[in-house]
């Protein structure tokens, strides 16, 4: 089984994909990002393109790369991405589903004001970059190829990954995780996936 987490900067996928891994036995999260910062490296400065997800190749390697894990590995697979472009999102998710591989996608939805307010609670402000996407994000993620929406305004992330996990009849581990030790793994994923550029 696959779980695509989808939302705009700020909607809450890395936390929800870690809490997922962390209560289904035998998951693992793969974040496509990391092709993308792979290609950034390698790409001569003059041809870069600002977005990593606008070149061919990143999507080519995330199909190839999520198939071949979806053959191998009999556990379920966690992927937090941001994907608002249909044309892309069709290009490895919808060539996945065409190849017969089952994606359950769940796009995180919130209000402006309340990404605003997470990114905020992470050190970034209004003119960061992941601010400035946050109206493409919401507009893309309306689009009915983005279903199934799930709004996170009003949510903790054990509400999100419950609800994820009850649409797709998952039984989830027991969370007996004390409150400092929440806050403790929530601030720990949240360090570990800072970037330091974009």
């Amino acid at each position: 089984m696959i779980i695509w987490v989808n939302g705009a900067f700020g909607a809450g996928k890395t936390q929800t994909a870690h809490e997922l891994q962390r209560r289904i036995p035998h998951s693992f999260i793969y974040d496509p990002e990391n092709a993308g910062y792979f290609i950034r490296k390698n790409i001569p400065e003059g041809i870069k393109k600002g977005d990593f997800q606008d070149y061919p190749m990143w999507r080519e390697v995330n199909y190839g790369m999520i198939k071949h894990i979806d053959e191998q590995y009999d556990g379920t697979l966690i992927i937090p991405m941001t994907i608002v472009n249909p044309q892309y999102f069709d290009d490895i998710v919808g060539r996945l589903r065409r190849d017969g591989v089952i994606i359950h996608h769940f796009a995180l939805c919130a209000a402006r004001k309340t990404l605003l307010k997470r990114l905020r609670s992470r050190g970034e402000n209004e003119r960061s970059w992941a601010a400035q996407q946050i109206e493409r994000c919401i507009e893309g993620l309306s689009l009915p190829v983005f279903e199934r929406h799930v709004d996170t305004d009003a949510m903790t992330t054990s509400e999100v990954v419950e609800t994820i996990a009850a649409a797709l009849n998952i039984g989830l581990l027991p969370d007996n995780r004390g409150k400092l030790r929440k806050k403790y793994d929530r601030i720990k994923t949240q360090v570990s996936h800072i970037r330091f550029f974009q």
